[in-house]
């Protein structure tokens, strides 16, 4: 398949760049600066921009099959509507290139998954992430009002793990203490589930 990846350069972006790649895909990644894209393939293309440049993200949505979002503020705890601001622009673009398949990576916490959070990953969602998490919120719900073939993806906390592929997945999960799950993982099961219609209209939570 064709996949558009953004936020390509981050820590869950590079793991769905390389396992992509290593399944036998061709990936598109947009980034702010090329130079950050540190893997080489023949079947990788890498366009210069961010999803607020409708110029660079048009050309990268033009032709695919799906795109996967894994655009984020990073260590930041500063929203600036980065979620908002970026749904905003891929629903756009996609609209307008005729591309129906999205998988957003969110976060365990966010919307209806708040309530199955264990208590101490609550406190953590209500005081340093508040920010954050509001602005993931509207960002989630934009794509559950979209007319795409969307799936929600929210990971618990994020570690730089290996691939282990002993993840659970579903959209209810029992969970204690601060769970989490590695990006590897996360990659591993959003790619899985690009040409899964069971889960089209669906938010799924990640975890250990």
């Amino acid at each position: 398949m064709k996949l558009l990846v953004l936020g390509g350069t981050g820590g869950t972006g590079s793991q769905l760049v390389t396992q992509a790649l290593a399944a036998g895909h061709d990936v598109t990644v947009l980034a702010r600066n090329r130079s950050r894209v540190t893997t080489w393939h023949r079947h990788l293309r890498v366009i210069e921009g961010s999803v607020e440049n409708a110029g660079p993200l048009n050309e990268a949505m033009h032709g695919q099959d799906a795109v996967i979002s894994a655009i984020g503020r990073g260590k930041t705890f500063k929203a600036d509507s980065l979620m908002k601001r970026g749904v905003t622009a891929i629903l756009n673009a996609m609209a307008q290139n005729g591309v129906r398949r999205l998988l957003l990576v969110s976060a365990l916490g966010v919307g209806d998954s708040y309530a199955d959070s264990p208590i101490l990953a609550k406190l953590f969602f209500r005081t340093l992430l508040r920010g954050i998490y509001a602005d993931k919120l509207v960002a989630d719900n934009m794509v559950r009002e979209s007319d795409s073939d969307w799936t929600i993806v929210q990971p618990s906390v994020l570690t730089d793990g290996p691939l282990t592929r002993q993840y659970r997945a579903g959209e209810h999960l029992a969970l204690t203490g601060m769970p989490s799950v590695s990006r590897a993982d996360v990659a591993h099961y959003t790619l899985g589930r690009v040409n899964d219609p069971e889960t089209f209209g669906k938010t799924i939570v990640v975890s250990n």
